[in-house]
């Protein structure tokens, strides 16, 4: 077990890449479950989430090669194992993502309810009507999914009950091997699924419609192998806009692709927040002032999260720092997950004026000044927020249960102390 320990109050200077998106990662890697042919995938990120994905692959017989340069060769056995251990799916949420190419490619899948992040409740009723829809047959146990598909799949017109970034991801990776064409309406199209997406049509499949809440496939009999690149981590980037403008320093993320953070622009906008874009690159400025644009007639504004191309969930944290050291009031409304905002009590001792009030919203009053507190990391997200606020405050903070924030940011101390942070990491009592 491992803390971060932090010393605030320092601007933060220099360039820092991009790392990979965990959540283009992650279904990338499942996709290769696909072929048995060599899968190629570069800038994937060395994180905890990753790695675990990587040993459930391990265990349903596929090969891991890394070739350097934070790229991995995987290619998957002809007849892929289809009940991975138990234990190591519960440390993971994205094992469900398992389902889709297993059920596909061996018309058989065995899975646990998944693991991850504790922020509410995340159900499966969206992936398995969409199995269902395509021709499987599912049968719900207490503890685990046992899927069939005696038959194949085939072709259907699927609308989604929600627009869930995981069940997309599940219906894209079976249709693309089931029988006939197959339409996925209500689908998720954030950078993630995108990039999914054109993995797969590099393995040969056929999907139109690639960034739209509309996706054809038609399916193959086979798929090939192929080369593919994760994009960068929008929800890391956006996190790194925000340090910058809290610290009041200078950066430049270079890789950043700025195309998928105009509604981050957007809203951190209203926070006083401005940066430049630089081809691929984003610049954000030194000294910015903070303030709350209000609404018309100065009624307070609302930030709230959405499906893409709305303000994505996982950066509703970030934002909740970030307006604590802005001039002004703001509501924050995360409507998607019922226990994201119970961190705010770290960051109330912190400093901050927040009231929280229900499990979705929380009205915050800036600028606050914070000070260094003992701090415990929940999940992935909170723990990047806290890590922000405590290299905004005054003083010493620890935050322990850094594994968490391990799980989505890849050596994220190295590359902070880079830019000039007074940050250690330190085995925990």
């Amino acid at each position: 077990m491992h803390s971060f320990v932090i010393e605030g109050r320092r601007p933060l200077r220099g360039t820092i890449d991009a790392a990979g998106n965990k959540n283009a990662a992650l279904p990338m890697l499942a996709a290769t479950l696909l072929t048995e042919e060599p899968v190629e995938l570069e800038h994937v990120p060395d994180i905890r989430d990753v790695r675990s994905m990587v040993s459930l692959l391990k265990q349903v017989g596929a090969q891991v090669e890394p070739l350097g340069g934070n790229t991995l060769r995987v290619v998957a056995r002809k007849d892929p194992h289809t009940e991975p251990p138990t234990e190591m799916c519960q440390e993971l949420r994205a094992s469900f993502l398992l389902a889709g190419p297993l059920l596909a490619r061996c018309g058989r899948a065995v899975l646990p309810s998944p693991g991850g992040d504790r922020i509410g409740r995340r159900p499966l009723d969206t992936h398995i009507a969409a199995f269902q829809a395509l021709g499987a047959e599912v049968e719900v146990a207490p503890d685990r999914y046992l899927l069939r598909a005696p038959r194949g799949l085939h072709g259907a017109d699927i609308f989604l009950q929600e627009m869930s970034v995981m069940a997309t991801e599940n219906a894209i990776l079976a249709a693309s091997l089931s029988r006939g064409s197959t339409v996925i309406r209500n689908a998720a199209s954030e950078p993630h699924v995108q990039d999914l997406c054109r993995l797969i049509v590099a393995m040969g499949g056929e999907i139109q419609g690639i960034g739209t809440n509309t996706l054809f496939i038609t399916g193959r009999d086979r798929l090939h192998g192929a080369r593919g690149q994760i994009g960068p981590d929008h929800i890391e980037v956006g996190s790194l806009i925000a340090l910058a403008a809290v610290t009041g320093g200078e950066i430049l993320i270079r890789g950043a692709r700025p195309s998928d953070h105009r509604m981050t622009a957007e809203t951190f906008g209203r926070l006083g927040v401005r940066w430049e874009e630089r081809g691929d690159d984003i610049f954000v400025p030194a000294n910015q002032e903070l303030v709350v644009c209000d609404g018309l007639h100065g009624s307070v504004p609302r930030i709230h999260d959405a499906p893409w191309p709305g303000f994505p969930a996982d950066l509703t944290s970030t934002a909740l720092v970030l307006a604590t050291q802005a001039r002004g009031t703001v509501l924050i409304h995360e409507w998607m997950y019922e226990s994201r905002l119970f961190w705010v009590d770290r960051l109330i001792s912190m400093g901050a004026r927040v009231i929280v009030c229900d499990p979705h919203r929380a009205v915050v009053v800036g600028p606050s000044p914070l000070y260094g507190k003992v701090l415990s990391s929940p999940d992935i997200r909170a723990g990047m927020a806290l890590m922000i606020a405590a290299l905004c405050a005054e003083g010493r903070s620890v935050i322990h249960n850094a594994q968490q924030i391990d799980r989505g940011h890849e050596r994220i101390e190295e590359r902070l102390r880079a830019l000039g942070a007074a940050i250690e990491r330190v085995e925990s009592p």
